[in-house]
């Protein structure tokens, strides 16, 4: 029954993840930690940082990772499954119909009303992680204002922002 639900919940999430993996967070969060209780938010603060450094989009990892805990092996590879296959039927279908009514106004403008849903949703994401379990002390607090100005004033890139963050962390929680 557990793989069942894993993958009907994992196929739920990949066919309604329009924007990616962040977009997608407060989905995936309210299906595996308020309705069946896989992980708590602590556990998934930690898969979401696991998923972000794992490659691959950050949806499938945390698939991958959350039907392990939960199913072992075959529970990962079901949930893996489960979030690829709305997006592959969809793509599919969009291709063969792409070409037919790519010159429409309303196909334009569906889309374009798709990415303001899409920011949306990942600020609703950004805006549910912050919670005080994810942060212990003024330090990690520190290390997100800096993160913060690095990434808008400076524009740096996330994997810089991922490596540099952690270097603080170090340089904070070691040797301060």
């Amino acid at each position: 029954m557990i793989y069942l639900q894993l993958f009907l919940v994992f196929f739920k999430i990949g066919l309604f993840s329009f924007g990616g993996g962040y977009a997608v967070l407060a989905l995936i969060q309210k299906d595996i930690i308020e309705n069946y209780q896989w992980v708590s938010m602590s556990e998934f603060t930690e898969l979401v940082a696991l998923s972000q450094i794992t490659p691959g989009p950050i949806s499938i990892n945390l698939a991958t990772h959350v039907g392990y805990k939960v199913g072992a092996t075959l529970g990962s590879t079901i949930a893996t499954i489960a979030v690829i296959v709305p997006s592959f039927i969809i793509i599919t279908t969009i291709i063969v119909f792409l070409k037919k009514f790519s010159d429409s106004i309303i196909v334009k403008r569906a889309l374009d009303a798709l990415k303001l849903a899409v920011v949306g949703l990942i600020l609703g994401a950004a805006l549910s992680l912050f919670v005080k379990d994810n942060f212990i002390d003024l330090k990690s607090y520190v290390i997100l204002v800096g993160v913060f100005i690095a990434g808008w004033f400076f524009n740096l890139g996330s994997m810089l922002l991922i490596a540099l963050s952690g270097l603080v962390g170090i340089v904070l929680y070691y040797f301060l």
